[in-house]
């Protein structure tokens, strides 16, 4: 699953919690530097597949008219432009190699700027900001649900999209987030 530039924050915060209560790091200046230095990391990822996708998308529209008239499927062709230019923008298509190569920015960042030490394998530390991004995205549904669950039992009704729906959903998000122990 793709990584949202709304959920890097929150991604950040569990690599640096989880890293925290492994009790093979140790942190030099705190939690929030470590949850800093991840999300510069997870923003340029992301920044880096919106220009892909950006380029892709213009790619197709240039070319609309040819796509109509050999009756292509618009979808498959933006997905096979988005992969003859992925290394050109230096994007990983293949989720599980695109998180182990984060993984491994991350802990050679944390590890440069002294942020992070650990008496352990390196490996094992990538291994647990690998699973602090995956075990997120694979709650970000049911989290996504719980929100939208909670929102609707309202009696007034929110209209996605709109500034209050927006603040009310980030509301209940952070929430949810502290109720499971994720922030």
């Amino acid at each position: 699953m793709k990584i949202s530039l709304k959920a890097v924050p929150h991604i950040s915060n569990k690599i640096a919690i989880d890293l925290n209560k492994s009790g093979v790091v140790t942190m030099t200046k705190g939690l929030e530097a470590v949850a800093h230095e991840a999300e510069k990391i997870l923003i340029h990822n992301v920044k880096q597949e919106m220009a892909l996708e950006d380029k892709a998308g213009e790619i197709c529209d240039d070319n609309e008219e040819e796509i109509e008239f050999m009756l292509a499927d618009e979808r498959q062709l933006f997905f096979m432009i988005k992969k003859k230019l992925a290394p050109e923008f230096g994007v990983i298509l293949n989720y599980e190699e695109r998180y182990s190569d984060i993984s491994h920015k991350i802990l050679d960042e944390l590890y440069e700027e002294d942020l992070i030490h650990f008496e352990v394998t390196e490996n094992r530390i990538k291994n647990i900001i690998y699973g602090a991004i995956t075990s997120f995205i694979a709650d970000a549904s049911e989290l996504d649900e719980a929100v939208m669950n909670k929102i609707r039992s309202y009696k007034k009704r929110y209209i996605p999209g709109t500034d209050e729906f927006e603040i009310l959903y980030e509301k209940i998000y952070r929430e949810e987030l502290i109720k499971r122990g994720m922030e």
